[in-house]
């Protein structure tokens, strides 16, 4: 094969009814539901796969639920909002900051930050963070915790585990939260749920197992960050949403996917791993990425690293078998 640049390039409009005759297949044949769920974030992943459903099954056999909570920017809600004017289907803003409350996110959340910072209040910002490019420097996937106090200034320090592992089990209510709406409303009205998840996300264990891990299809799960850009811009996914930088939308303060999970830009990384799956000799990868050898050998030592420290969440339940 030849390795460029160009390697990843889709040929959209084959990629787009390939798609939507898998989707049909699938939705109407095997799972023998009327139409489609999509909980839509304001984000490109989510917005590609709305396109998909609008064109797969009709703006009328489809449903957007859009699910903020007091932690949401109020842009994401403002895009998807967009996103479903766009496409034409109907959809429903369900804000879920009631429920995550009951199942108490928040507190115990809170309780776990301020083990690190005694002093944060509500009102504070707060976010995990990766603070290295994995390009500069082999690094250790060590989390730190950064608080904003109102007008002041941000505050760093390293994140023990013990109050790692709570902040983001506290955390993944939300897509849990979030799943158990969208299953509603698909039960209500025969629809499935389609999932948003991309490759990276999938194979990297970017996702909350049950969470938006769980969906009834997911098809952009074998496509690379970079590729859901191009089908979003084949597909007319507005403007604002292809321009906007990938968030998780999910801590206190803005965050983006690469300082919480990736450490590097997607359009290097999709890159790299695209030339390890398909065995691209280092040093034409090299010659073709502009990074040495060291450094190509770091990122494929990082996704290696990740995919198998996070295969329990693409394991199915473990059965009993006589």
């Amino acid at each position: 094969m030849t390795y460029s640049i160009d390697a990843l390039k889709l040929d959209c409009p084959k990629v787009v009814e390939e798609l939507v005759k898998v989707l049909q297949h699938q939705v109407y044949i095997l799972l023998k539901r009327a139409g489609a769920i999509v909980g839509t974030s304001g984000g490109i992943d989510s917005s590609v796969v709305a396109g998909l459903c609008a064109k797969a099954f009709s703006p009328k056999k489809m449903m957007g639920i859009i699910m903020p909570d007091k932690d949401s920017s109020s842009e994401s809600t403002d895009m998807a909002i967009e996103l479903a004017k766009t496409f034409g289907y109907e959809y429903i803003v369900n804000d879920v900051t009631t429920a995550l409350e009951g199942a108490g996110c928040y507190r115990l959340r809170d309780e776990a930050i301020r083990k690190v910072f005694p002093e944060y209040k509500e009102g504070w910002r707060a976010k995990i963070v990766l603070p290295t490019n994995i390009l500069e420097k082999n690094r250790f996937n060590i989390f730190r915790l950064t608080v904003t106090p109102p007008g002041g200034q941000p505050m760093t320090k390293r994140l023990p585990l013990k109050e790692y592992l709570q902040i983001v089990a506290a955390s993944n209510m939300k897509q849990r939260i979030r799943m158990l709406t969208l299953y509603y409303h698909a039960e209500r009205l025969n629809y499935a749920v389609i999932g948003t998840g991309n490759k990276n996300e999938h194979d990297q264990g970017f996702f909350v197992k049950y969470g938006d891990g769980g969906a009834d299809c997911k098809p952009i799960a074998h496509l690379f960050k970079t590729q859901v850009f191009q089908l979003g811009e084949f597909l007319g996914v507005p403007k604002s949403i292809q321009n906007r930088i990938p968030t998780t939308d999910t801590y206190p303060d803005e965050q983006t996917q690469e300082e919480f999970f990736f450490g590097l830009e997607f359009k290097i990384m999709d890159l790299l791993w695209f030339a390890k799956e398909n065995n691209v000799p280092i040093d034409e990868v090299s010659k073709t990425t502009d990074l040495n050898p060291e450094q190509v050998q770091r990122v494929w030592n990082d996704l290696d690293q990740k995919k198998r420290t996070t295969e329990y969440l693409r394991m199915h339940p473990l059965m009993v078998i006589r």
